[in-house]
């Protein structure tokens, strides 16, 4: 299984429990102020469902793409301790690109303190899920080797 498929169906993996961590966050009524969905809503004239696609075409199709390929240059360490580096680094991404685009200030200045801990919280959750089921992956189905490739 090449790593961008390993990638892209960790990420979604990864994005399934960030979304329900999301739903949940909502549904206890957490930090209202802090709402992906309706910021993702307020990047442009989309509804709510669009929203949610965006969310999983970056958590599985950007997100999972780019840690396949980290994957390939990096190897050490962990599985799981990659996905939460990765994990961070896709947060800070957030933080300084679309926060401000979502007019949340760097880091969800706007927002207030709790944006910044809140998000990087979801990015550590979905950092180990990325990282722990992309190297389940490839545990149960490793990179084949190109033919001819074995020495006789």
């Amino acid at each position: 299984m090449s790593n961008s498929l390993k990638g892209m169906i960790a990420g979604f993996v990864a994005t399934l429990v960030l979304s329900g961590l999301l739903l949940l966050k909502s549904t206890m009524d957490l930090v209202p102020e802090l709402n992906i969905i309706r910021l993702l809503t307020s990047l442009g004239s989309i509804g709510t469902v669009a929203a949610w696609m965006d969310h999983f075409i970056v958590g599985v199709v950007v997100w999972g793409l780019l840690f396949g390929a980290y994957d390939a240059i990096a190897s050490r360490p962990a599985y799981w301790l990659k996905g939460i580096i990765f994990g961070v680094f896709a947060w800070v991404v957030m933080m300084l690109v679309f926060m401000p685009l979502a007019k949340a200030g760097i880091f969800g200045s706007r927002i207030g303190p709790m944006a910044a801990a809140v998000t990087l919280i979801y990015h550590l959750v979905y950092g180990a899920v990325l990282g722990t089921t992309y190297g389940l992956l490839t545990q149960w189905a490793p990179a084949k080797e190109p033919e001819g490739s074995r020495p006789a």
